[in-house]
């Protein structure tokens, strides 16, 4: 029986086939590039029609055995795409581990000088090569001229060595002296902005790590001996040859803080983890704040820069969480209903004058329920009149205006013993209601927004708190107490106040940052206590914060102005602590403050807003030698950030992010190489 010819001009089925000849395609020579879809459907059609009629044919049977060759060819090809797929996704999503030893340079850098080795992440080695993305994203600087876009950042002379651009005091001195506004913040003008990178002072050393540096620090690190001086009898600072000594003295607690704090807890409890968050207006050294962290009490210490000389410095040298700020006539930079516990150990703010307006801004950011404890001038003054040179009729006349403005504030008075005197601000303003009818001033604010504290103005009013149904319920959500603060669903998520964030997305931040931090530490030696003071320049819900609360470091959660939402007061409901900041100024604090930086997406918020090159400047002022910054953001972005951190003298390499090489977004890892200024700028 002869074989149909399937591409016949008269066959119906396959009449616009276009072939040279039937025969050789069937012997399967190549295909003219001219042929159809319909002629390739023709020939299968055909070879399976050979198949199945006449599977004892020679033709046949050399069909059956091609066709199993080229199945078996596409299957072991398979095999191989699909297993050097997976080798290369293993090999870009695997963080290497430090070396042992550092690679990186440390300029001018004496051995006996440092003192301490620091364990710094690697990048040297052939195994850590960085991703490389240089040859598809051109570099985009705002420079006009070539050669200063790739110049290394020159220093600057010794003398900028603890330069705080916001509160620098020559600046300071040209605004008017009355409630201090001449020691709140004036950042430079375009015109006075520097760009030169700040130098550590000779002889340099790493500081002690934590617990230890709560009591010691290097004297050539803050070449200041003022205060070991002018508060000797109070015992804030000792000199000990090359080192600081903090034997926790203060004003009002010469036998120590730690014995101080004892006497605030039998007053009020201090241990049962429904006091986290604290703020210490006029900290000096820190100390209060110091010994507060044994009891899981996280305090914000702050105080102006004056001449109390580099107080600031010393705590966060210390690493003790500290900022300078003062109570001038802008409100404190921290959401409304923030602090568990406000503490004022002789401060000289003068709390009755201006209406109560300084008491009614601690009333502002105390939690329904929160203390506000008082020690110094005048609490006492029948035993301390004498000391202070004042008389009995001031101290008392002092006294009672204070307790005045507290009652006008709804403050209850809890207790007063000895040098102590503590105040309750209540839980919620029901009964404020009555209050108010017998004190007309300070009135109930009137502002829409009590949690705007960025460059905005105090105001002598009480600043109502959220509506309530019962006597016995906390205005704006009770909060769970410490540890479990740290993980539950904040009040403010719960209430719906931050657009787009609702309980479930809060769990997925919570598990994601959980991620983070676990990838971070394949590279990083979070855990051993090289780092201690740490900031996350763009804080988001806290997550990262969250995250590190088992190791012995303290969280700087900082919120932009620009961001979309403010996250700051669930932050703080969370236990942990923050600031507003706008990231196109400086930071108010001083240099080499900062053992670790984390950026996320910080630089796709402000590319458009400010010069990224003054960000990085700043960071490299507030970071201190060796150093880390974490910067997350877009490929685009990092390689302009990665070209400027070289001009800074940083180490740095580009990882993948988390989920793999396939997700836009990488993570740049930085290291701020070791050089001081020359010694012979002291002389």
């Amino acid at each position: 029986m002869a074989a149909p010819n399937f591409f016949s001009s008269a066959s119906p089925k396959f009449k616009s086939v276009r072939v040279a000849t039937n025969w050789e395609i069937i012997g399967g020579a190549p295909l003219s590039l001219s042929l159809s879809l319909s002629s390739l459907v023709a020939r299968i059609d055909f070879e399976l029609y050979l198949i199945l009629e006449y599977p004892a044919s020679p033709k046949a049977q050399q069909l059956q055995e091609s066709k199993k060759q080229r199945l078996t060819y596409i299957l072991v090809v398979s095999a191989l795409c699909v297993a050097f797929y997976v080798l290369g996704a293993w090999q870009n999503t695997t963080v290497p581990k430090p070396a042992a030893s550092s690679a990186i340079t440390k300029v001018g850098c004496d051995p006996a000088a440092v003192g301490q080795s620091s364990a710094v992440p690697s990048f040297g080695s052939a195994s850590q090569e960085s991703l490389d993305f240089e040859a598809h994203h051109q570099l985009s600087l705002d420079d006009t001229d070539a050669e200063a876009a790739v110049q290394p950042f020159p220093a600057c002379p010794l003398n900028f060595s603890e330069y705080t651009p916001c509160e620098d005091r020559k600046r300071g001195r040209r605004f008017e002296r009355a409630m201090l506004v001449y020691r709140e913040r004036h950042c430079p003008s375009k015109d006075e902005e520097i760009r030169c990178l700040i130098p550590a002072p000779p002889k340099y050393r790493t500081p002690f790590k934590w617990p230890q540096s709560r009591d010691f620090a290097w004297f050539n690190n803050i070449p200041h001996k003022e205060l070991s001086i002018e508060k000797a009898v109070q015992n804030w600072i000792q000199v000990d040859g090359q080192r600081f000594r903090f034997p926790g003295g203060g004003t009002m607690f010469p036998r120590g803080a730690d014995a101080y704090i004892d006497d605030i807890g039998k007053l009020i409890s201090l241990t049962d983890g429904k006091i986290r968050t604290a703020i210490d207006t006029g900290c000096g050294v820190a100390s209060w704040g110091a010994y507060l962290l044994k009891r899981n009490i996280l305090a914000m210490s702050f105080a102006p820069r004056d001449t109390h000389e580099a107080q600031v410095q010393f705590a966060l040298e210390r690493g003790v969480p500290a900022i300078i700020g003062v109570m001038g006539k802008q409100r404190l930079p921290y959401p409304s209903r923030s602090f568990d516990m406000a503490h004022c150990s002789r401060c000289l703010i003068p709390w009755h004058e201006f209406d109560g307006i300084y008491l009614a801004e601690v009333d502002r950011i105390l939690r329904p329920g929160g203390y506000w404890i008082l020690s110094g001038p005048p609490i006492n003054w029948k035993t301390h009149y004498k000391g202070w040179e004042r008389t009995k009729e001031d101290l008392k006349e002092e006294q009672d205006n204070i307790e005045d403005v507290a009652r006008s504030l709804c403050w209850n008075k809890v207790v007063e013993k000895g040098d102590l005197s503590i105040w309750q601000k209540p839980k919620n303003h029901l009964e404020c209601a009555n209050i108010k009818k017998k004190y007309k001033t300070p009135h109930i604010c009137k502002s829409d927004n009590p949690d705007a504290a960025w460059y905005k103005q105090m105001e002598a009013c009480v600043t109502p708190l959220p509506e309530v149904s019962n006597q016995g319920e906390i205005a704006g959500g009770a909060l769970e107490r410490w540890p479990q603060r740290a993980f539950a669903v904040p009040p403010r998520v719960k209430r719906g106040m931050i657009p787009g964030i609702d309980a479930s997305k809060f769990e997925e931040d919570k598990k994601l940052w959980e991620k983070r931090v676990a990838y971070y530490k394949r590279t990083l030696p979070i855990a051993d206590g090289r780092y201690r003071n740490v900031m996350d320049m763009n804080a988001n819900l806290g997550g990262f914060a969250a995250s590190l609360v088992k190791y012995p470091v303290w969280v700087m959660n900082v919120v932009p102005v620009n961001s979309d939402r403010d996250t700051l007061g669930a932050i703080y409901e969370r236990g942990f602590i923050g600031t507003y900041q706008d990231w196109c100024e400086a930071f108010s604090t001083y240099p080499r403050t900062y053992d670790l930086l984390h950026a996320d997406n910080l630089f796709s918020i402000y590319q458009d807003r400010c010069d990224i090159t003054n960000i990085l400047l700043e960071m490299d002022r507030i970071l201190r030698p060796e150093g880390t910054a974490i910067i997350r953001d877009t490929v685009d972005v990092l390689t302009k950030v990665q070209a400027i951190a070289k001009r800074m003298r940083w180490e740095s390499r580009i990882l993948d992010h988390e989920d793999g090489p396939f997700n836009p977004e990488k993570v740049l890892v930085a290291v701020k190489t070791y050089w001081t200024a020359d010694e012979s700028e002291q002389h």
